[in-house]
């Protein structure tokens, strides 16, 4: 996703994960009270350990009360491998991490609980609840202990060390919470629950290569109970195409590795479209009175629905002053862009 575009769009009924990203903005105090003197900057992507909770393997026993018989999920996985083994996935690869999986009721109960929205939320008591003087002192200490390392990975990628510590510190709060759920088991519970099964898949397909590649071991594919992973909670298709190994170990390891995590960060922002010295959007006050209904997006979404349908459609920067937005200046940067003129395609930073 590009960050930069995402900023030119409005919420209609209050985005959480819109909001999780504009954290980078409260975020950015992590790093920048830290001394690091970057502008404000802000990522999620979005959205997180020094230690990694260990848990059973596939084939373990599961706690009583998790597991319950599912019919026609065992179909399901068998189907899947056949698909998988006439794609060429490695047999052994495919045994690793399909067998003993079970269906996880409670991953499917934390799915159909995500919030849907609703009248828009004041991101300043938002902010207050999630940036906390617990986080920022991580952040400072995070910056202090691999500070080499983040000057290095901006001078490669150009992503400001600021964006890269807020997104690490809202994601998983720099590792302490990165979730302990069996990513194999949630992906395939998902995949079968059928209501983003092409994603869930596709994301389970992408554990069958890690597994393959022999980066990882199977028993280290722990995450969220939406398959996430790792500190920065990448999905198993973003740590094939974007995790990094930094330390020179041979293996991107962004579970435990600090430096990998910093890297496969940046990388993943730089592949984005992250534009060097560019900002990630601006802080605009929204009339009371705008007609949210005609800035709707008429597009139908076709990924992660419950998010974009929520956002408006894209106008340029004249349209958006038209419609009685003003720009909220901050310290020693300029409120509209430069190009900001009458027909400016809001999305110029992309």
């Amino acid at each position: 996703m590009n960050l930069a575009r995402a900023a030119c769009r409005l919420p209609i009924r209050g985005c959480r994960v819109g909001h999780a990203v504009a954290l980078a903005v409260a975020t950015v105090a992590v790093a920048t009270v830290a001394g690091a003197g970057q502008g404000r900057a802000e990522l999620r992507a979005p959205p997180a350990p020094a230690t990694v909770a260990a848990i059973p393997s596939a084939g373990a026993a599961s706690a009583p009360g998790d597991v319950e018989p599912r019919s026609g999920f065992a179909a399901w996985l068998a189907a899947f491998r056949s698909d998988q083994l006439r794609d060429g996935a490695p047999p052994a690869a495919l045994d690793a991490v399909l067998n003993g999986l079970t269906y996880s009721p409670r991953v499917v109960e934390l799915d159909r609980a995500q919030p849907d929205g609703g009248p828009a939320a004041d991101f300043a008591a938002y902010r207050d609840r999630h940036v906390e003087p617990v986080l920022i002192a991580r952040g400072r200490r995070m910056q202090a202990e691999i500070a080499d390392q983040l000057g290095a990975d901006e001078l490669a990628t150009g992503i400001p060390r600021s964006v890269v510590l807020a997104i690490w510190g809202m994601e998983s709060s720099f590792g302490v919470v990165t979730g302990t759920f069996d990513v194999p088991r949630s992906l395939a519970t998902l995949a079968f629950d059928g209501r983003r099964r092409e994603m869930f898949t596709r994301e389970l397909a992408a554990t069958v290569s890690i597994v393959a590649s022999g980066r990882v071991g199977r028993d280290r594919l722990t995450g969220s109970w939406a398959g996430a992973m790792g500190q920065p909670q990448f999905l198993p298709s973003t740590y094939l195409a974007y995790a990094r190994d930094a330390d020179g170990d041979g293996h991107p390891d962004i579970w435990t590795s600090r430096s990998d995590v910093a890297l496969s960060i940046a990388t993943k922002l730089a592949a984005a479209g992250w534009r060097r010295g560019g900002r990630w959007g601006l802080e605009v006050a929204v009339p009371p009175d705008l007609a949210r209904d005609r800035i709707r997006d008429l597009v139908a979404p076709t990924t992660c629905p419950r998010v974009y349908a929520k956002h408006s459609r894209w106008l340029t920067i004249g349209e958006w002053r038209a419609l009685g937005l003003t720009a909220r200046e901050w310290p020693g940067t300029r409120c509209w862009p430069r190009w900001s003129s009458p027909t400016a395609r809001a999305d110029r930073h992309t």
